[in-house]
């Protein structure tokens, strides 16, 4: 069960480490540092032995965990998640590295809920049955209410505010998919008179009737948008920013926020077509919503940790437009789009703690800059992430970024022009973040010293990524172009019509049971 081992690596290290620190309290950050490293060569193990055009699921471990509720512990990796699971162990390895570097009160619960936290979500990427998705989906929670509330920065009351705020806006979205996932069971073993089931790859094969799809499909959206999180349900985001420790919060803007999209591209996308067509115009909207609201934002904010989140919302609406264009194009930049603002967001964060180290402990943007030409090093480094996040021609965002534009300019012209305005005011809010900080005159607390070598290492191996990904996008293109194919083509037959759809049908030998993606032999949207 090699797959399992990989999840589980990481929370079992968090145990071990716990139990070792009863002696030696260096122990905590050495177990959860080796076990986020483990898994990250086994994450790089698969990504290198995954061919690009393989057909369903890999590495597939499929056990009944359930039997009465038709629920099995089903894990496999194809396309969609392959670069996600290496995205997720290379972003939790440098998190771990960075919170080696400081002490922690309480350092044996610290660590141990960061291990678990990993190993939920990597259980989230690597789910193929949907009550186990929405399990994993919901234990991420937990270490992160925790996290937040017991290390979070400011006072008291605002890390319980902070909490409160993101327990009820993801506990209400993870109630509303719970009911959907029940009803999706309960309702397609009902319509088409078999026994109930929760596997990915039977559900794609037992349709529900579209008024069922269009309710179960609104509940699911509501619970992704949220963990984006999307406009006008990002209501737990600023004070969540603001409180979280950094490296937590840069795994959780740097990989949580994905597991909400690549949601619809695993679940609501194949298993409601007909609801996902329905709904295109109203999704599409919501996305555009939350480039414009997040760019606009985050081009007026002077803290530097709410520049990032509000720019996130806006990078996270574009992989919501390009999800819901409804064609190769843009669903193959919206998953390449999720792997590079991952890449991007976790550095950034780091850095404005570096800065705001040599500011006096502020993270206020004003009260930075100055420290360019005596920080050489860090202002290289800056400059590559800020390049990278306005998407410039010859990054790996660039290339997101124009196949999700190309692909909602086949589907909707007019939202795709106005979504170049998003690119725009991208370049606006990310080059004043850098100016402001780097070259504006220094701040009265300003300390001017270049990157030490500890956080070198947390920083350089990750921006070599983003480097390598700007060469070589098709690292991750090729490996998931057949699944995304796979994912969006039974929505874009819905869209197209029964025509459309029929025509599919005659190319389709029949369903292949466990595939993981609904795809079916032969199948080509």
């Amino acid at each position: 069960m090699p797959l399992s081992i990989l999840i589980w690596l990481p929370a079992a290290c968090g145990v071990l480490g716990a139990i070792f620190a009863l002696r030696d309290k260096r122990a905590l950050g050495v177990f959860a540092l080796l076990g986020s490293v483990a898994a990250l060569a086994l994450a790089i193990s698969y990504i290198v032995g995954y061919s690009p055009g393989t057909r369903g699921l890999t590495h597939v471990t499929d056990v009944v965990w359930i039997s009465e509720l038709g629920i099995h512990y089903k894990l496999g990796i194809d396309g969609l998640n392959v670069m996600l699971i290496g995205l997720t162990t290379l972003l939790f390895a440098m998190a771990t590295l960075a919170a080696n570097l400081r002490e922690w009160d309480r350092p044996r619960l610290f660590f141990f809920h960061f291990m678990l936290a990993e190993s939920a979500v990597l259980g989230a990427f690597l789910a193929q049955d949907l009550a186990l998705f929405v399990a994993f989906f919901d234990l991420m929670l937990i270490p992160f209410y925790f996290m937040t509330g017991m290390w979070g920065r400011g006072p008291r009351e605002e890390r319980v505010r902070a909490t409160i705020k993101l327990v009820i806006y993801t506990l209400v979205g993870s109630l509303l998919m719970l009911a959907a996932a029940i009803a999706t069971g309960v309702l397609a073993s009902q319509q088409n008179d078999v026994p109930l089931t929760f596997v990915l790859s039977n559900l794609q094969t037992l349709p529900l009737s579209r008024g069922s799809q269009e309710w179960i499909f609104l509940f699911f959206a509501a619970a992704f948008l949220v963990k984006m999180p999307a406009f006008p349900l990002h209501g737990w985001m600023p004070d969540g920013y603001r409180t979280m420790p950094i490296e937590v919060l840069m795994v959780f803007s740097g990989v949580l926020s994905k597991v909400g999209a690549y949601g619809f591209l695993r679940i609501a996308l194949p298993l409601y077509p007909q609801a996902a067509a329905h709904f295109q115009t109203l999704m599409l909207l919501i996305a555009l919503a939350s480039i414009l609201y997040g760019s606009m934002v985050a081009f007026t904010q002077t803290d530097a940790r709410l520049i990032a989140g509000y720019s996130s919302i806006a990078q996270m609406g574009f992989i919501t437009l390009g999800i819901f264009a409804l064609n190769s194009q843009g669903a193959q930049g919206a998953l390449l789009q999720m792997v590079n603002h991952g890449l991007v967001v976790a550095p950034l964060l780091f850095i404005v703690a570096l800065l705001s180290r040599r500011a006096g402990g502020s993270e206020d943007v004003r009260e930075m800059g100055g420290i360019a030409f005596r920080a050489p090093v860090l202002a290289a480094l800056f400059l590559i992430v800020a390049l990278a996040t306005l998407a410039m021609p010859g990054s790996a965002n660039f290339v997101g970024e124009f196949l999700i534009l190309l692909g909602v300019f086949n589907a909707k012209l007019a939202i795709a022009i106005i979504a170049f305005a998003g690119v725009v005011m991208a370049s606006v809010y990310a080059l004043r973040l850098f100016i402001r900080a780097m070259h504006n005159r220094p701040g009265k607390n300003v300390e001017s010293r270049d990157i030490g070598l500890l956080d070198r290492v947390v920083l350089v191996p990750v921006v070599a990524v983003i480097l390598f990904f700007a060469v070589y996008p098709q690292l991750a293109l090729r490996r998931g172009e057949d699944s995304v194919k796979a994912a969006v083509a039974p929505a874009q037959a819905a869209l197209r019509g029964p025509t459309f759809a029929a025509a599919l049908g005659r190319f389709e030998t029949g369903p292949v049971t466990g595939t993981g993606n609904g795809e079916a032999a032969g199948a080509r949207p």
